[in-house]
């Protein structure tokens, strides 16, 4: 989310971040979000009468800001399908694996521990199916002999931050096409900021 705002604090950047909303009243992005004198909302999921009610609740809060488009940001709960249909191809998720590989959690551990020589991050449209979606982008880092999950999780971070503001601006220009799983680049993308950060050979 810090990275998504101070990306937007640039008025050349396509999308305006208009509310930072979060399911659990003290979460620290609140606070974030105030200080950069973006809009802070909280919908707490408890006490609302079930995941539906809830989602109605989220929903009515963000189509009175006239949103168009959300950013997931360490959003921990799985939506139904009913909001994920509402907000078709509008959702937008980062994940910190090389998806379709290690969905779920505990994400850097299990790469160490499948023996993978790259990990990563991935920034997708969000289908019913959790982690599931096509793809918009994804940054790629080398695991290192030595790394534990603490530190190969803090390079995948790095990338998190590059990889989703790159990815918002590309749905935010509407410089995309969807084609089933695969997500086109349309002559609007920026040609300087691909949708593909590897490691460096």
């Amino acid at each position: 989310m810090t990275a998504l705002l101070s990306a937007a604090a640039d008025p050349a950047f396509p999308a305006e971040i208009v509310a930072v909303i979060a399911n659990v009243p003290d979460a620290p992005a609140l606070d974030k979000a105030r200080a950069a004198g973006i809009e802070a909302v909280a919908v707490n999921h408890r006490g609302q009468g079930g995941r539906q009610a809830f989602e109605e609740k989220l929903d009515a809060e963000l189509r009175a800001r006239n949103v168009e488009l959300i950013c997931l940001a360490g959003f921990m709960r799985i939506l139904t399908p009913w909001f994920v249909e509402r907000w078709h191809d509008r959702l937008l998720n980062i994940h910190p694996a090389l998806l379709p590989a290690f969905k779920g959690l505990d994400t850097h551990a299990r790469a160490l521990a499948e023996g993978c020589r790259l990990h990563g991050a991935t920034v997708h449209f969000v289908r019913a199916e959790m982690d599931a979606g096509p793809i918009i982008a994804q940054g790629a880092v080398a695991v290192l002999d030595d790394d534990t999950p603490a530190t190969l999780g803090a390079r995948v971070l790095e990338i998190e931050h590059r990889i989703y503001p790159q990815a918002l601006a590309l749905v935010a220009a509407g410089a995309f096409e969807i084609d089933g799983m695969r997500v086109r680049l349309t002559s609007g993308a920026d040609a300087a900021q691909p949708p593909l950060i590897a490691p460096k050979g």
